[in-house]
């Protein structure tokens, strides 16, 4: 315990028990640690699951297109921009490693982040 809660008038703040038994150490054992890598494969599957409808979207409307150049190449737009974006998305996790090796000497270091205790 630091020395400014020692001699707080307010006392010291302890944590809940189930968050102390699912997070040992609490806050500074990598609770949020785990929200951020949580957060981060979340919104990479929110990516994946939006290029997927996308995709499908854009199949239909080239079949539908017909004959018409326009409506055609609108569509192989759409396509080629998702499959842009995908690879965008998994270029983020290649970058991210060769950063994090790179910076920190651990490839999963920036994709699985931990707070460390002092």
């Amino acid at each position: 315990m630091n020395k400014l809660a020692e001699n707080s008038p307010f006392g010291s703040i302890n944590l809940p028990e189930t968050i102390e038994n699912k997070y040992p150490g609490g806050v500074e054992g990598g609770a949020i640690g785990i929200f951020l890598n949580w957060t981060i494969k979340a919104l990479i599957i929110g990516a994946g699951v939006y290029a997927l409808f996308n995709l499908v979207l854009a199949g239909y409307a080239f079949m539908s297109a017909g004959d018409d150049p326009k409506k055609m190449a609108g569509a192989w737009a759409k396509i080629w921009q998702t499959l842009l974006g995908l690879a965008f998305a998994a270029g983020a996790f290649v970058l991210a490693a060769i950063f994090g090796q790179l910076i920190f000497g651990d490839p999963t270091f920036i994709l699985n982040p931990t707070i460390p205790t002092p």
